[in-house]
């Protein structure tokens, strides 16, 4: 998958001919009907109409891979200069920063998490979570002071912003070294097995102020993003029930986030928890927060006025760049949905159902027009999200507001291609910061609105618990 460096500036003049191709993120079409609340809450005899489409995950963006490149390949819709244009993404993605002024890829630092997206999102992928001793090395922390900061988002810490970095360019200016441990809590399904959850306990130690918040979050998974941000406001918005009118206990909303690119209010939709408008900002974002890298989007270090080196200079990285980047993960395929006839995984799909998973894990969606990424738009697309924001209960919570997401609320995560993490990432950790050690461990960890479907979970027999793992590792 990697490129020779000496070619990116060939790649992107070509690529970036095409005015359409580096167009500011524009909103999805709301033209195309919202499925009605009704049509994503079927049963399983009527969700398993068509099984061959159920298959298509991601629309013609789904790919059939599932090697460790299964998260790492184009969409199959992609060609000519739009092809060459994610290839450029994919170079840009790979490419690790240097603090040293005169290398190629200068300006990293003075504070970051990590050298490069690739290194963060091994495979596109899945970020590792800290065991006891080891490396934070793709997983961050959020940091704020409590309150609200500017827009309405999180309140930043002076000379930190909303992120604490565990490394920097010299000793001097390290801002924080992090410690996790880890302590078991016993119980048992209603049949009487015990299961063990693993409660982990982080440590920050370095010049914070007193009293600020953090929030540990491991890299998520960046294909198929491109698809979510086609999808309309108005039909994640017919999926939301915030007063639970309804009264199935799900009562999701939606984020509403400032976008520094549109200067206005809109919905999130990217991030543990919806806190990032488009994947643009996203993109712009990682450059800024985690490896210290500055753009037109985000101008300014995170630990401004804290250091010397942190002060006021030109943007690092080429805005078309950050574009490039950001249109990687907007057409990167999804992987096709496997072992769609195995009967184990067609009663664990009834499970999933009759549990209420479907509440918030939404499995069918569809894309408006994105009028800069046409290839991800009216799409039929599975990703078993609403990506609303979902109460969550206490023992999830980070206690961290984030725009309008409270301290207990998370955006419900795609399932799509879940399956498939082992493969690809060499590990089957899961929820925000990698907690629970495989899908039946990251059920049970739910609580808040998920508590009902938790629950029914719990009730199963094992045989039936089995049986929706391994509709979870068929997606």
């Amino acid at each position: 998958m990697s490129r020779k460096l000496l070619v990116l500036s060939l790649l992107l003049a070509a690529a970036c001919s095409d005015q359409t191709d580096v167009a500011e993120p524009s909103a999805p079409d709301d033209a195309a009907p919202a499925p009605a609340a009704s049509d994503l809450e079927l049963d399983f005899n009527r969700h398993g109409f068509d099984r061959a489409h159920t298959a298509l995950s991601g629309g013609a963006t789904t790919v059939f891979d599932a090697s460790p490149d299964a998260f790492s390949l184009p969409a199959p819709n992609l060609a000519g200069r739009r092809l060459g244009l994610h290839d450029v993404g994919d170079v840009q993605f790979e490419v690790e920063f240097s603090a040293d002024p005169s290398a190629p890829n200068a300006g990293l630092g003075p504070v970051f998490d990590n050298v490069a997206c690739e290194d963060c999102h091994v495979g596109d992928g899945r970020g590792t979570p800290p065991t006891d001793g080891h490396s934070f090395g793709s997983l961050l922390f959020r940091g704020s002071m409590p309150g609200f900061g500017l827009h309405g988002g999180p309140n930043p810490i002076p000379g930190y912003g909303t992120q604490i970095q565990l490394r920097s360019i010299s000793d001097a200016m390290l801002e924080a070294t992090a410690a996790v441990s880890y302590t078991d809590s016993t119980d048992q399904f209603a049949d009487g097995t015990a299961y063990t959850l693993r409660i982990p306990h982080y440590t920050l130690t370095g010049g914070m102020p007193g009293g600020f918040l953090f929030s540990p979050r491991t890299a998520p998974a960046v294909f198929g993003l491109g698809l979510l941000e086609a999808v309309s406001d108005g039909n994640i918005r017919a999926l939301a029930d915030p007063r639970d009118r309804n009264r199935d206990g799900v009562s999701g909303r939606p984020n509403l986030v400032w976008d520094p690119v549109k200067g206005r209010t809109v919905m999130g939709r990217f991030g543990w928890k919806a806190n990032a408008p488009s994947l643009l900002v996203q993109t712009a974002g990682a450059y800024n927060g985690d490896m210290g890298i500055t753009s037109a989007i985000f101008p300014a270090e995170s630990c401004e006025g804290q250091y010397p080196e942190c002060a006021a200079h030109a943007p690092e990285i080429d805005i078309q760049l950050v574009k490039a980047v950001a249109f990687y993960t907007q057409t990167l395929g999804v992987p096709a949905r496997r072992d769609l006839d195995d009967p184990t995984a067609r009663q664990g799909e009834r499970m999933f159902y009759a549990a209420g998973c479907n509440g918030c894990h939404a499995p069918t969606l569809r894309t408006g027009f994105l009028r800069s990424v046409p290839e991800v738009s009216n799409q039929v697309i599975h990703p078993y999200t609403d990506l609303l924001l979902h109460d969550m209960g206490a023992a999830l919570a980070d206690g961290r507001s984030d725009f309008l997401a409270s301290g207990t609320e998370w955006r419900t995560p795609p399932l799509w291609g879940i399956g498939l993490v082992q493969t690809v990432n060499s590990h089957s950790n899961f929820l925000h910061d990698g907690r629970a050690r495989g899908l039946l461990e990251a059920v049970l960890w739910h609580g808040g609105e998920a508590a009902r479907a938790r629950d029914r979970v719990k009730r199963m027999s094992a045989g039936d618990r089995d049986a929706l793992v391994t509709f979870l590792e068929s997606l």
